[in-house]
């Protein structure tokens, strides 16, 4: 994670966090005109499922997971996806997508009444499982983050990926510490 500039405030730039590594994604688009970001949507990922330290969230997200590389990411491997913040175990952020573009991490999703949750929300991918707990440098980094973004957008919701697609995605699970949320 970079430093943050003068008087403890991160930098933006075009939607992008000066205290995270931008490696672009290819997997976005325009935001709706009207769209304001009101939302954070926290994810979980490994591939293989349960693996980490493979690399491959990041070429899944960069259009280069090698589906010869485990016979789980056949299926995967032509998915154009993507999400604005990845959070690996050691608590490295990587930025993906500007926030100012609408990253394609969330699907079918439906929140108070507002379906299409990519048009207005930031997506925040964490490295791991709905089965085991995250580690103690991913929440000092996704701290961070969340108080980047306090500053910076006027996000209101706080939620996981399983509230605006219940049933059909269970992360980041149940030994995701939501008391991180900022408060409301």
């Amino acid at each position: 994670m970079s430093i943050h500039s003068s008087q403890d405030r991160p930098e933006w730039v075009e939607g992008w966090w000066a205290g995270a590594k931008a490696i672009p994604s290819p997997n976005f688009d325009e935001r709706p005109p009207s769209a304001v970001v009101d939302m954070v949507v926290v994810h979980c990922i490994s591939l293989p499922e349960g693996r980490f330290f493979t690399g491959a969230p990041l070429d899944l997200f960069l259009n280069q997971l090698n589906p010869e590389d485990d016979p789980s990411f056949t299926a995967i491997a032509g998915l154009k996806v993507s999400a604005h913040f990845l959070i690996d175990r050691q608590g490295d952020v990587l930025q993906l997508v500007s926030c100012l573009h609408r990253a394609w991490h969330a699907g079918v999703s439906m929140w108070q009444g507002r379906d299409k949750c990519n048009d207005f929300s930031i997506g925040i991918e964490l490295e791991g499982t709905v089965s085991q707990a995250f580690t103690s440098a991913q929440y000092r980094s996704l701290d961070a983050l969340f108080q980047a973004i306090s500053q910076h957008w006027p996000v209101v919701h706080w939620v996981g990926h399983s509230d605006i697609a219940p049933g059909r995605k269970f992360d980041p699970g149940p030994f995701f510490d939501r008391s991180i949320f900022p408060k409301k």
